[in-house]
């Protein structure tokens, strides 16, 4: 679970998380100091003025860079990334803008107070550390320079002091954290079909006529590109592994050299089960227990621990995998996780463990003192990646020769240059652009290189995952309308879709008409071919597995017990329900959960009265000609909405 196998840098993760916080949210990750802008003229690197500050291209880029370093960003999303960067850089702007109208600031002391509450260490007897200290504790922590984490305290308290200005004012009245108990509480117990047309296709069977009406219908859409065939010369390196001979003399010497990596230390292979408890109240918390307690006592009766897993586990990462954690080591997860799992003893199922994360139910599949392992039980391992290395070796060799020749004559015949070299010759089928070209070995630059030679001529050897493979274009085949005969798969594939789209819809529709006309709900979807569920009490912050969650859900609430509701659209698939229950919220737990209703909603409103001040301060600048957006700039990074 990535909770657990990362708690090394939860202290770092937390603390980084308030600075960010107080800013809003905001993804600045790079925050050197900058003077304002020279004059009103924008140059072509910039994409957005608030007074005499610019903000560049090269600010939006390099906190694009900081991110993908951390999470690639999709290519089609990189447009929604540099928008939202651009909204928090100029809001940053506008922010330094209204504080200077206004005269408020950010004092130095308070600058040292803030580093004092969230880097205690860089004090000693309440003076500061030396500035080396200081540097590499900034570093280490936040992977910043001081200049860079000194202004974001500094921005973050500039922001709080507005934010302070904006909402010391509000307040939440009864009424609001009752209803607030209300939505949080109130449950929905449902009968429910999720109908998916993935799951009908198989049962539709198109007609030679509706195959033939669908092709002449969109005929156009049925291009046939234009396919290659290609034959090719490959170095195996898989042939060439299995030919290498390897000492003992040579394992045991790599053995020797590498002897601290077979070295395995305390270590205990853990499946568990996870029930998540974040964000939730002290009533749900208690709900949750509940339900782990009653799952503990199923795994302690000898159920299946693996099912069990697949079907309660709330880790995303270990629940498909029945629990699996794989082998852990001394200091690699949470105090309490990691003391229950080294003294379990093999098999044993542990009682409930309470970590920051939820309740935890730990198995015990195996468990390792620490060792050094034998060169016997070892040297196959060594053996392989000796022989593959090898085996590069003389393939990337041979490939040189290869180069070498094809150098000096780029039409030199395949065939001879595969005799020579004692190569393997194969040809492919027809390959479009977009077609797997499994037997050339996967490499981006296989596929490159096959639609840009001309016939007669070979490629230089290009490196795959099979070895080096020397390309020659045997015959181009152009593109063109495709017959039937050609694109009779794809023409039975989109038509079984349509078909199977508009059959879930109309066995959603029909489902619903069957429970309305007083059908069982179970037995009305028996009856269409589908399976129908009962979920567990779920509340509008909840969801059910695999279908849509409360909000989505958000009719259903209002709606009585036996009530059915209108299918609900999932993307391609339906989702049609009945209420089963309807729980209405425990008076008894109102007092339980006020303090955190109350926050819950003082936050809440505080946070729209702050989006409102952001959005009335943006459009104020921008009716008084003290901001200016330059949305064209921002082509480099896809479609691109203005502010």
């Amino acid at each position: 679970m990535a909770g657990i196998l990362d708690s090394k840098n939860l202290g770092v993760r937390i603390l980084l998380g308030v600075v960010v916080a107080l800013l809003g949210g905001s993804m600045l990750l790079y925050l050197v100091p900058q003077g304002p802008g020279t004059g009103a003229a924008a140059s072509t690197d910039t994409v957005a003025k608030v007074g005499d500050q610019s903000v560049t291209l090269a600010e939006i880029q390099q906190q694009m860079s900081e991110i993908q370093q951390r999470n690639p960003i999709p290519k089609q999303l990189e447009s929604l990334y540099a928008a939202q960067i651009l909204k928090q850089l100029v809001f940053q702007k506008e922010i330094e803008y209204e504080a200077k109208r206004m005269g408020i600031t950010v004092s130095n002391d308070e600058v040292v107070d803030r580093i004092r509450q969230f880097l205690p260490t860089a004090f000693s007897g309440g003076s500061p550390v030396a500035m080396d200290q200081y540097a590499s504790q900034v570093q280490q922590r936040f992977q910043l320079t001081v200049p860079a984490f000194e202004t974001l305290i500094r921005q973050g308290l500039l922001e709080e002091k507005f934010r302070k200005l904006v909402t010391d004012g509000v307040s939440a009245g009864p009424a609001e954290i009752q209803e607030e108990f209300n939505y949080r509480n109130e449950k929905l117990k449902l009968d429910y079909a999720l109908i998916k047309p993935d799951d009908l296709e198989s049962k539709i069977n198109p007609t030679d006529a509706e195959i033939k009406a669908a092709y002449e219908k969109n005929h156009s859409k049925y291009q046939v590109p234009e396919r290659r065939v290609v034959r090719y010369a490959l170095i195996d390196i898989n042939q060439l592994r299995d030919n290498v001979h390897i000492s003992d003399e040579q394992l045991q010497a790599a053995y020797k050299a590498n002897i601290q990596d077979y070295q395995v230390p305390n270590r205990v292979h853990v499946e568990h089960i996870l029930f998540m408890t974040v964000g939730k109240t002290d009533a749900e918390v208690e709900e949750i227990k509940k339900k782990a307690e009653d799952v503990l006592k199923q795994a302690k009766k000898g159920a299946n621990f693996q099912d069990l897993a697949k079907k309660y586990s709330e880790d995303p990462g270990t629940r498909d995998k029945g629990g699996d954690l794989g082998w852990i080591v001394q200091g690699q997860t949470v105090a309490e996780f990691e003391k229950t799992a080294f003294n379990l003893q093999k098999g044993q199922v542990s009682d409930l463990v309470k970590t920051q994360y939820g309740f935890h139910i730990i198995k015990l599949i195996d468990k390792e003192t620490a060792h050094t392992k034998s060169f016997e039980e070892v040297k196959d391992s060594i053996l392989t990646p000796m022989r593959l290395s090898e085996a590069d070796r003389e393939a990337s060799a041979t490939a040189e020769q290869i180069s070498a020749t094809i150098r000096q004559n780029p039409r030199t015949p395949l065939d001879q240059l595969a005799k020579d070299h004692h190569l393997t010759v194969g040809e492919t089928r027809p390959l479009s652009a977009t077609d797997p070209m499994i037997e050339l070995g996967n490499a981006p630059q296989v596929k490159d290189e096959v639609f840009r030679l001309r016939q007669g001529d070979l490629s230089l050897p290009i490196k795959t995952d099979r070895g080096y493979v020397v390309l020659s274009i045997q015959q181009i085949l152009p593109a063109h309308q495709g017959t039937l005969e050609e694109v009779r798969d794809r023409v039975i594939s989109d038509l079984k879709l349509e078909q199977a789209t508009l059959l879930a819809k109309t066995k959603a529709s029909d489902l619903v008409a069957r429970v309305k006309g007083g059908e069982k709900f179970a037995a009305a979807a028996k009856a269409l071919g589908l399976d129908a569920k009962t979920s567990d009490p779920f509340a509008r912050a909840g969801s059910i597995p695999d279908g849509p969650s409360g909000k989505q859900l958000s009719a259903a609430f209002q709606m009585k017990q036996g009530d059915v509701g209108a299918p609900l659209a999932m993307g391609s698939n339906w989702f049609v329900y009945q209420i089963a229950q309807k729980e209405e919220p425990n008076p008894a737990d109102f007092d339980k959960q006020k303090k955190d209703l109350t926050d819950s909603v003082l936050l809440n409103k505080r946070n729209l009265a702050f989006e409102a001040f952001q959005t009335s301060l943006d459009s104020r600048l921008k009716q008084e000609g003290k901001l200016t957006i330059y949305p064209d700039r921002m082509k480099n990074f896809g479609t691109f909405g203005q502010l």
